[in-house]
């Protein structure tokens, strides 16, 4: 698979592109794990907040987690910088159906270091 990848092996591309199944097949991850990579790949892409509601869709069909979603932020950090997560946050608790902004603006989010807290008022 490496090799088609390297060498850009349009069947292979044309395969995995065709449909979400055979993309999840084709990656040999599980539905959850290959939607949470999707939306690390949206993190780092700087995608616009439209672009992750089909994917928290299909990580939360798959069986994610709000908290293993918020974690793909967490997991970034290290490799994105504090700018891109802290610029994507937002983008991804739209998607949750958690409006950070309206909170922020209501004052009812304090600035904490706990990141379990989705949905707390310390989040």
């Amino acid at each position: 698979m490496l090799r088609q990848l390297t060498i850009g092996v349009g069947r292979f591309f044309d395969e995995t592109l065709c449909s979400e199944e055979g993309d999840v097949q084709a990656s040999r991850l599980g539905p959850k794990e290959h939607a949470l990579v999707q939306i690390g790949a949206l993190i780092a892409l700087g995608a616009a907040p439209q672009s992750y509601v089909p994917y928290v869709e299909s990580a939360r069909h798959a069986g994610a987690s709000a908290e293993e979603i918020v974690g793909t932020l967490v997991a970034a950090i290290p490799v994105l910088g504090t700018p891109r997560v802290v610029s994507a946050a937002p983008k991804l608790g739209l998607a949750l159906g958690y409006d950070l902004d309206a909170e922020l603006e209501r004052g009812d989010v304090k600035p904490s270091l706990d990141t379990q807290g989705l949905g707390s008022p310390a989040a």
